[in-house]
């Protein structure tokens, strides 16, 4: 029987919302092994004063199977 857990993280990237969700997952894979899946539940863009996008962020929730 295998038992998965989720988890939820933010990841940003001045570049594109695809940017932030490799950095995410790549980030997080260095301290969590087993890492299955990811569902993007939330997309938001951050602007500066002048109004352009200054950082791309995803909200995620990550799923990874626990060991026995």
């Amino acid at each position: 029987m295998s038992v998965a857990k989720v988890i939820e993280i933010t990841s940003t990237s001045p570049g594109s919302f695809e940017d932030a969700i490799r950095k995410g997952i790549a980030k997080a894979q260095k301290t969590i092994d087993g890492i299955r899946g990811a569902w993007i539940s939330e997309q938001k863009v951050v602007l500066s004063d002048d109004g352009t996008i200054k950082h791309f962020r995803v909200d995620m929730k990550l799923t990874f199977l626990l060991e026995d």
